[in-house]
């Protein structure tokens, strides 16, 4: 048996943690941050994941395969550097695609992890078959958001009597002796009590030094790091924004993607990355420029901030990072939601445990109230009245004044909003549509899921209703590559060999492989990704 030493507490740690103690092994899990901060971003989430072919989806009588949803990935995807940089990256997708379609769910129940019966269509495309997005919905909600994903994993490991955590250890270097991981060491910071997911301090009281023969890093992304953010950002996506909202707590900081790689680690795909288009700043922060991220459904009109329309596949749902490109393409790093009062009530969800209470605390009563008959989720009406960036009016002309009094600028013309919203309106009088957006709502409403508690009876913006507009900002996120690995999660070093005994998994292996997904993501696949690689981690230790 071994001892082994995990940098970092989060999903992918606590996964790889836990099959090693089930093998039998010793485990030491280094973090910066305080015990309760266990569970790293996981914990913050709306606990989405991909799965394929599920429960779930037949209940929906929505059909999926393995097949299917390889095609989705890979048109998504789009990978072009095969012989290098997505040489194992695309291993990993075949790979991942495969356990979310016949292994994942099954897993999940050994774990006691349980889905909720919502299923979300998220990252529609808008395209072509073979092109960005989910054919069917896969987005499966875990039943307790991301506490309830966390929550049976770090029970398991921080229970067991070969598991040891070793808080405010901040690892400031690893070393590798001729391809062999031989040490690990760094700062002992100072206790914090902080409360979870706020700025702990970083204060050196001390430091240590391990010799370690087996490591897994699985230390996240560069999400609360701007400047890494905007030094890495692809020239495709447009200029990097200047200002942005942070949908990561702040010990999301890259740290040790520059410290693996100074000792000789191979970093592949640094200019994938995965940044929302919909983030509002937080009313109640609890970590740095707070941002919370709105899942929308698909009705909400899309205007860049000099009030243009934006185009097919532009959409609210539909295809994230192309989004992300049109809105920098403006010269602007924001945009605008235009909408009603009962668009909103239906279609705006929030991402985060903490703003979907019903479903974090497993309250049936309250789901079916709050999603089904109420006028809007209790945090979504809470960013309505506190939000600084919602603006709400009886008609347009107060509309518009409201969004150039929150903008700062005239940017935005009443009759050049009014007569796009009227167009738009006019193709409402008949079940078709010659505007993509419409076809695609009364689409959208043939699935029963989304016609429940997604999608809104289709209706004109200018009929009389309460309007809003929302400032959109754009939210910081995930890192699409990272530590290049094999598909057993072990890494690789600048020269193409194998380092024996250092292993990476999560986000900061971009989620296996150094970059699973490509250019784009089909959405609830961060934290599978997590588990995946935290598993295939554990099992190439075992087989090694």
């Amino acid at each position: 048996m071994k001892k082994v030493f995990i940098i970092g507490a989060g999903l992918s740690g606590l996964t790889a943690a836990a099959e090693l103690l089930k093998a039998g092994h010793e485990v030491v899990m280094l973090d910066q941050e305080p015990r309760q901060a266990v569970g790293g971003q996981a914990f913050w989430s709306f606990g989405g994941l991909f799965l394929v072919d599920s429960t779930v989806q037949r209940k929906y009588k929505v059909k999926d395969s393995y097949e299917l949803a390889l095609n989705d990935w890979l048109g998504t995807a789009r990978f072009d550097r095969l012989d290098d940089e997505d040489h194992w990256a695309s291993a990993w997708a075949e790979a991942y695609v495969r356990f979310a379609a016949f292994d994942k769910e099954d897993y999940l129940k050994s774990m006691g992890i349980k889905l909720s019966p919502v299923l979300g269509w998220a990252e529609r495309g808008g395209t072509r078959a073979d092109g960005h997005g989910n054919s069917v919905p896969r987005f499966h909600i875990t039943w307790g958001t991301g506490p309830g994903l966390v929550q049976p994993f770090a029970d398991f490991v921080l229970n067991h009597k070969r598991f040891q955590l070793l808080e405010r250890h901040q690892v400031t270097d690893i070393k590798i002796v001729g391809h062999q991981i031989t040490a690990v060491s760094g700062n002992i910071l100072v206790p914090s009590d902080v409360e979870r997911g706020a700025p702990s301090s970083r204060e050196v009281i001390g430091q240590f030094a391990f010799d370690v023969d087996t490591l897994i890093i699985t230390t996240g992304g560069i999400g609360a790091n701007h400047e890494l953010i905007k030094q890495n950002w692809p020239a495709r996506l447009g200029r990097a924004p200047e200002h942005m909202v942070q949908g990561v707590p702040d010990s999301t900081d890259g740290r040790m993607l520059q410290i693996s790689e100074d000792a000789g680690v191979r970093l592949v795909n640094k200019d994938r990355m995965w940044h929302y288009t919909e983030g509002l700043k937080n009313h109640t922060p609890i970590w740095n420029n707070h941002g919370i991220r709105i899942i929308p459904g698909p009705s909400s009109m899309w205007f860049d901030a000099e009030g243009n329309r934006f185009d097919a596949p532009d959409y609210p749902g539909f295809d994230t990072l192309h989004t992300l490109e049109s809105i920098m393409k403006t010269g602007y790093d924001y945009s605008w939601f235009v909408l009603t009062e009962d668009i909103m009530n239906k279609e705006f969800a929030l991402s985060g445990s903490e703003q979907n209470p019903d479903l974090t605390n497993k309250d049936i009563r309250q789901i079916i109230r709050e999603r089904l008959f109420s006028d809007g989720t209790g945090p979504v009406n809470k960013f309505k009245t506190d939000g600084e960036d919602f603006v709400r009016a009886a008609n347009l002309s107060a509309l518009v004044r409201g969004m150039n009094k929150l903008a700062g600028s005239e940017l935005i013309n009443y009759d050049k909003l009014r007569r796009q919203i009227e167009a738009r309106d006019s193709q409402l009088d008949n079940p078709f549509s010659k505007d993509p957006q419409i076809t695609a709502i009364h689409d959208t409403r043939h699935f029963l899921g989304d016609k429940l508690v997604r999608t809104a009876k289709p209706h004109k913006l200018l009929d009389g209703r309460p309007l809003i507009a929302v400032r959109l900002n754009i939210i910081s996120r995930k890192t699409l590559g990272g530590i290049q690995t094999d598909l057993n999660s072990q890494v690789f070093h600048k020269d193409g060999r194998l380092i024996n005994g250092l292993y990476a998994a999560g986000e900061v292996a971009g989620f296996g492989g150094g970059g699973v997904h490509g250019y784009g993501a089909l959405e609830g696949t961060f934290l599978g990704g997590c588990i995946f690689s935290g598993l295939r981690a554990a099992a190439g230790i075992n087989e090694s």
